[in-house]
């Protein structure tokens, strides 16, 4: 395969287009205008481009660029007596159309099977036409640490008419397909999945997201067991008006404490509109000095923050439900309500079943991963062909009460328990050393009851924001000198000892805003240098001036703003007793800063204005990234980054003092 990264910017009347040999790095660009009109060269490079059988890797281009492409193809030949800027401008209407198209979630005119050359669209791929994940490439730049954050200079509906406009547009375009190649570098190993499914399955998926993968591949097997065609398989649903919670709830679940017969004898009087699940879900209850909220997103509960590290007669427990959902589907043969039960469940096992057969490092492990934990999520989706609510609810109720009875009987059985987390899949507890035994037997009991399994660890110190946000820090593990130099080499965020030739290290687990490693691409990663120094405080001791110190990253002190709709951004200062007011890109980088600027956004409407920093601190617009020679040139205001360092810590210590003295 010959690869071709690409990007195209349509204007009222310039047409440019950018592409960049993956392999070789040759640049072919084209210009579509009165001053330069290439349409003929372009429709000749497209052309050998489909006898050659070569591919377009692009950012949306399914939704754009290709659309773009095929209709230029289609429509070229009525235009040969046109002038550039009427060519342009045909290509223009028609791109908006494409755009309005794709805003409104209109179908396209090219679906991707008409389509003549292969398309690798990374933002498909990633998922990030998603609304929870949904991510321009000017924000992945930003993510990526891209050199140039570089906004569309010229407004789409400016009429261009010198050659440095042009030059200026070509610079820009040139700069999205360089970022381009960089993700699509940075997703060699999905890129190679995708490949490999394609081959396997006759199925083409270079630029499907997880979910559509698991809805692709489960479909190909489904079609053969139940010997139905591919187009009745994508028609298939059950659709409810309402759900009565009493008929889905397991015969095993039961409670023993007045709080949680209550909560039982709650969710069976529930009436759920099946339409509208994740609204009309949702109930918080308080039990032993925690509440812990249900709804459809799964159940979460945390104790206060703080720093738990017990003494010597205390341990911190871990127990988490291995692959909670899908085993409670296979379990208790659950199915959407239009297919065969018997089928649609051995199949699903089957899926199960092979994974476990196949190592963590052969990416069909990942792909069954993916189809097993996809399914619960595509069963409340209408438009898949799993879409089942009661089949959700099914899920998300008894997931969320099976766990709640494990939990209860840790509570009640165990004197002295101490509730710390409790998280869709899994209960954090401390408990007295000397009732470890119970406690295992509890969740032997419990494993009993539900036919699943749990899997064990021991935290010697849990730092705790919240119940999506807290550091652990698992107990030791001794090791062979040989595995302790191969972890140490490969897990920076492990800690590790020696003690009378006894090698051990203690894995690190980071979650929600005190996670700084790898973290996916859409993810905002503003202002590392805060979760970083909250880590080496609290795992290795350093006080966060010292880290500060340390810290010469500029990229770690870096913020992304943005701005959408009738909101832009302006940069003010004063100068020499004079005022300066710049209006800045809708994505922007900066850092905090002693002598900066000050970032607002204002509203084009109305005029409202909002800071993106409150208060005295200034901001450097840091878009194009520039190497100072000495860290001091950067200027950072480092009291900014301090008082929020310091502000995290001790929140979580200002309570930690009397938590700790419980142990």
């Amino acid at each position: 395969m010959r690869h071709w990264v690409m990007d195209y910017e349509t204007l009222a009347n310039c047409f440019t287009g950018v592409f960049e040999h993956y392999k070789t790095q040759e640049t072919e660009i084209f210009v579509i205008h009165d001053l330069q009109n290439d349409l003929v060269s372009f429709i000749s490079f497209l052309e050998e481009n489909i006898n050659n059988k070569e591919w377009h890797i692009s950012y949306n281009g399914l939704a754009f660029d290709a659309q773009v492409t095929h209709y230029i193809l289609d429509n070229y030949y009525l235009w040969k007596n046109l002038g550039g800027c009427e060519v342009a401008e045909i290509i223009y209407k028609y791109a908006q159309r494409c755009i309005q198209k794709s805003n409104n979630r209109e179908f396209s005119d090219y679906p991707q099977w008409k389509m003549r050359m292969g398309q690798i669209d990374i933002f498909k791929m990633h998922h990030w036409d998603n609304m929870a994940k949904r991510s321009s490439l000017k924000w992945i730049q930003y993510s990526m640490d891209w050199q140039n954050i570089i906004d569309m200079p010229i407004h789409h509906e400016t009429l261009i008419h010198t050659q440095a406009e042009i030059d200026t547009i070509l610079k820009y375009c040139v700069n999205d397909v360089k970022s381009t190649k960089e993700i699509y570098n940075r997703s060699h190993s999905q890129v190679k999945l995708r490949k490999e499914l394609t081959k396997e399955y006759g199925i083409n998926l270079y630029s499907a997201s997880e979910p559509r993968i698991s809805k692709e591949i489960f479909g190909y097997f489904l079609t053969k067991k139940l010997n139905i065609q591919k187009r009745d398989l994508k028609q298939m649903r059950t659709y409810r008006n309402t759900i009565k919670v009493s008929d889905i709830i397991l015969p095993y679940i039961s409670f023993t404490s007045p709080e949680f017969k209550v909560l039982l004898d709650r969710f069976k009087s529930l009436e759920v509109d099946a339409l509208n699940l994740k609204g009309s879900f949702k109930y918080a209850l308080d039990y032993k000095d925690v509440k812990t909220h249900f709804g459809l997103g799964g159940v979460h509960g945390a104790a206060s923050k703080g720093v738990y590290e017990p003494d010597d007669d205390m341990m911190i427990m871990s127990s988490d439900v291995t692959s909670f959902y899908p085993n409670l589907a296979i379990k208790n043969q659950w199915s959407p309500g239009h297919f065969p039960k018997k089928e649609f469940c051995d199949q699903y096992e089957w899926f199960f079943e092979e994974r476990k057969k196949i190592p963590k490092s052969n990416p069909m492990n990942y792909v069954y991963k993916i189809i097993l934990n996809s399914t619960f999520g595509l069963s409340n989706d209408e438009k898949s062909f799993f879409y089942d609510p009661e089949l959700c609810m099914r899920i998300t109720i008894n997931g969320q009460l099976s766990l709640m009875m494990l939990y209860e009987q840790i509570m009640e059985r165990i004197p002295g328990a101490i509730a710390l987390l409790q998280n869709t899949d899994g209960v954090e507890t401390i408990i007295p050393k000397a009732f470890y035994n119970e406690y295992m037997t509890i969740c032997e009991e419990w494993e009993d009851k539900t036919n699943l399994n749990l899997e064990h660890d021991q935290y010697q110190k849990l730092i705790l924001g919240d119940v999506n946000n807290y550091i652990g820090i698992n107990d030791w593990i001794n090791v062979d000198i040989t595995k302790w130099r191969e972890v140490k080499e490969n897990q920076p965020h492990y800690l590790f000892k020696v003690e009378n030739d006894k090698f051990s290290f203690a894995p690190v687990k980071l979650k929600g805003r005190f996670d700084f490693h790898n973290l996916q691409l859409h993810k905002n990663k503003s202002k590392l240098v805060i979760p970083k120094a909250i880590y080496h405080y609290f795992v290795h001791n350093t006080l966060p001036e010292e880290y500060l110190e340390t810290n010469k990253n500029i990229l770690d002190y870096c913020i992304g703003g943005k701005s959408k709709g009738d909101w832009k951004q302006v940069a003010r200062k004063i100068k020499d007793g004079v005022y300066h007011e710049e209006d800045l890109q809708k994505i922007n980088r900066y850092y905090i800063s002693k002598n900066g600027v000050k970032i607002v956004k204002v509203n084009k409407t109305d005029q409202r204005e909002i800071q993106l920093e409150a208060g005295r601190w200034l901001q450097e617009v840091f878009n194009d990234i520039k190497i100072q020679p000495k860290w001091e040139n950067y200027d950072i205001d480092k009291k900014y980054y301090l008082e929020a360092i310091e502000q995290e810590i001790n929140g979580i210590i200002d309570v930690s003092s009397n938590q700790l003295k419980l142990f």
